[in-house]
């Protein structure tokens, strides 16, 4: 998995694996899910994420995970 922002395109974007993308779908204004040629969602990126998110947030991630 890669989360990636582009300061430049003002975009994050998270890729879940490395499947060809086949299709993409705008499922809301700026949210765009890529899929597989299985239909499975293997990448999501917002757009304008300088406004969706504060600046200062952008700069720390936090990753949780419940898998053993």
């Amino acid at each position: 998995m890669k989360l990636r922002i582009d300061e430049e395109a003002d975009a994050l974007y998270l890729r879940l694996d490395e499947s060809a993308i086949v299709e993409s779908e705008e499922v809301h204004p700026g949210v765009i899910l890529d899929f597989d040629a299985e239909n499975r969602v293997v990448g999501v990126e917002v757009l304008s994420i300088s406004k969706r998110v504060a600046r200062d947030k952008l700069r720390t991630f936090q990753f949780e995970s419940n898998l053993t």
